[in-house]
């Protein structure tokens, strides 16, 4: 009896791992490609849609910091530090899913938004709250939703470490953020494009 109950349970929660995972969409084919990505997801579309009118951050800068952050993948984690070399250790930081947001952070933007049931694994969600910290940059940073560049230092190293200039010693990350700044100019425009020569968008 306690044999096939302990098999139940061992099959329950394999169930439930294989649900969770499958659960998750893939990321898209072409990913550099703004239009292919909302072709292969028409709800990712939408979702970057709501965030740019109730925010006021394109749709192409919200694509470059998924892609950036997590390269559409939607339970992406911190690889795990290693301990004697071989055993696995906590992970760099509590960053989780499409948007890599810290686990205070994505407290923050659920209290301020009401949006208690959000999940760091679900598009919609991320997007929205990428758009949220980027208004939080503008009024906590003076930076413009325009400025993708350091719309993204302040998103990695926070507002008080953006103002106190933290982000300047650091060259890796001038460099992703050049990185995204070109990836959102190059998604804005594909998106215009496609906009233009289909009905779809519309």
């Amino acid at each position: 009896m306690v044999l096939r109950l302990a098999l139940f349970f061992a099959l329950l929660t394999a169930a439930a791992i294989l649900v969770a995972a499958c659960s998750h969409r893939a990321p898209p084919t072409q990913t550099q490609n703004a239009c292919s990505i909302f072709a292969q997801y028409p709800a990712w579309r939408r979702a970057t849609e709501r965030a740019e009118r109730r925010w006021g951050l394109s749709q192409g800068t919200q694509l470059a910091f998924v892609n950036r952050e997590s390269s559409f993948v939607a339970n992406a984690r911190p690889p795990r530090t290693r301990r004697l070399i071989v055993l696995p250790g906590p992970r760099a930081s509590s960053a989780h899913g499409y948007a890599q947001a810290l686990d205070g952070t994505w407290d923050w933007y659920r209290e301020q938004t009401g949006n208690r049931s959000a999940r760091r694994t679900n598009f919609a969600d991320a997007v929205d709250f990428i758009g949220w910290y980027a208004s939080m940059s503008q009024r906590l940073s003076r930076i413009s939703l325009d400025d993708p560049r350091n719309l993204y230092f302040a998103y990695h190293e926070g507002h008080t470490g953006y103002n106190r200039g933290t982000h300047n010693s650091k060259a890796w990350l001038q460099r992703a953020a050049s990185q995204v700044e070109a990836d959102a100019r190059r998604y804005d425009s594909q998106l215009r494009s496609c906009q233009r020569r289909s009905r779809w968008f519309r």
